[in-house]
C-alpha cells in the first residue's frame, strides 16, 4: 500500500483534518500502529489513544476534530470505512471456481443453480435445491429436500439436515449443525422417551453463523432466524426459537426452546435465556446474564437473575458494602453487650 491521505479520504468519502499529502504505507490497529500507518477509532473508550498512537493518519467519527500527532479523516462510520480500506489493500479473496468435484456425492432430483461450486467429499441428498453462485465447502452434508439460496458460502464440515430452508447470501462457518433434533423427551416411570421433532429451521437473507453453532429444528412448525442476524461461535439455539431481524448473538449464548427474540436485539457473550419468554425489540442482554422472565423492548438487562442494568449495578454496589455493614453490626453488638452488663 502506498497512498496519500487525500486519496484514502476520497475512497471512503472522508474529510481530512491535517496534512492531506502524508503518504500511507500500511494499516494497523491503533495500539500497534507505527509512522506511515493508517488506523481508526470506532469506540469512544479508545479516544485517549488519539494522543499516544504513532499512526500517521486516523479514521474517526465526525465528532472528533483534533489529535496531537496524526492527521484525521472524518467519516460517518469509522468501522465501515476502515473495512473498506482493508478490502482494498488486503490479499485477494479466495475464489472457488464453479463446478462439481468428482468426489462429491449428489443424490437424485437435485437442482443446482448457475455457477455453483461443490467442493471435495460433499454429500447432497435427494431433492435438494441450491441457488446460483453458492459455494458448498469440502465435507459438507446437506439433507433431503433442503433449499439453499443464491450466493451463499457454506464452509467445510457444516451439517445441514433435511427440509431446512436457507435464504440468500448466507455464510455458515465450519462445524455448525443446522436442523439437529430439538431436545425433547417425556419421562415416564424414570424412562426418558424421545418426542419426535418434525419441524424445520428457516434462515433468512444476509445471515452469518459462526463456527460450532447448533440451531435445532422445531418440534412443530419452525425455528426461525431473521434477515441480517449475526451469530458468533459456540451458540446454542433450541427448538422453536424465533430471532428477529438484525439481532446479534455473541459467543457461548444459550437460548432455550420457544423463546422469542425481537428485532435489533444484542445478546452478549455467555448469556443464558430460559424458554417460553419474549425479549423485546432493541433490547440488550449483558454478558453472562441469566434471563428468567420477559424483557420489555428497549431495555438493557444484566446479572443473574437478569434485571435492568442500573438496578443490577445498585444491587452489586450493596453487595460490596456487606463486609463494612457486618463490621458495623459487630461493633453495635459489642456496644449493646457492654450497656447490658453496665445496666445489670
Amino acid at each position: 500500500m502506498r497512498m496519500k491521505v487525500k486519496e484514502v479520504a476520497k475512497l471512503i468519502d472522508g474529510e481530512v483534518i491535517g496534512d492531506e499529502n502524508i503518504v500511507i504505507t500500511g494499516v494497523s490497529g491503533i495500539k500497534e500502529a507505527k509512522p506511515g500507518d493508517l488506523t481508526f477509532i470506532a469506540n469512544k473508550k479508545y479516544k485517549n489513544l488519539l494522543y499516544t498512537t504513532k499512526a500517521s493518519a486516523i479514521i474517526v467519527g465526525r465528532d472528533i476534530t483534533n489529535s496531537v500527532n496524526a492527521t484525521l479523516i472524518q467519516v460517518d462510520n469509522p468501522s465501515i470505512a476502515f473495512a473498506k480500506i482493508m478490502s482494498f489493500v488486503g490479499p485477494e479473496p479466495i475464489v472457488f471456481p464453479p463446478g462439481i468435484h468428482p468426489t462429491a456425492i449428489i443424490g437424485k432430483n437435485v437442482s443446482l443453480g448457475k455457477d455453483v461450486s461443490i467442493q471435495p467429499y460433499v454429500v447432497i441428498e435427494d431433492y435438494v435445491k441450491i441457488g446460483d453462485k453458492t459455494v458448498i465447502g469440502a465435507g459438507v452434508y446437506i439433507g433431503h429436500y433442503t433449499e439453499i439460496g443464491n450466493e451463499c458460502l457454506i464452509y467445510p464440515k457444516v451439517v445441514i439436515r433435511e427440509r431446512i430452508k436457507i435464504g440468500n447470501r448466507v455464510i455458515i462457518h465450519p462445524g455448525t449443525v443446522i436442523g439437529g433434533d430439538g431436545f425433547g423427551f417425556a419421562t415416564v416411570k424414570g424412562v426418558h422417551h424421545k418426542i419426535p421433532q418434525i419441524g424445520t429451521v428457516e434462515i433468512g437473507d444476509d445471515v452469518e453463523i459462526g463456527s460450532n453453532v447448533t440451531i435445532d429444528r422445531a418440534r412443530f412448525d419452525k425455528t426461525y432466524i431473521g434477515n441480517g442476524v449475526k451469530i458468533d461461535n459456540l451458540v446454542q439455539i433450541a427448538h422453536n426459537v424465533y430471532i428477529g431481524d438484525n439481532s446479534i448473538i455473541v459467543a457461548q449464548v444459550g437460548i432455550s426452546g420457544s423463546t422469542v427474540i425481537g428485532k435489533n436485539v444484542i445478546i452478549a457473550g455467555q448469556a443464558g435465556i430460559i424458554g417460553h419468554i419474549t425479549v423485546g425489540d432493541n433490547s440488550v442482554i449483558g454478558g453472562k446474564a441469566g434471563v428468567t422472565k420477559n424483557v420489555p423492548p428497549n431495555t438493557h438487562v444484566t446479572g443473574f437473575p437478569a434485571r435492568e442494568k442500573w438496578e443490577d449495578m445498585r444491587f452489586h454496589a450493596y453487595i460490596r458494602k456487606l463486609p463494612e455493614l457486618l463490621e458495623k453490626i459487630k461493633q453495635l453488638e459489642e456496644k449493646i453487650e457492654k450497656l447490658e452488663k453496665k445496666d445489670g
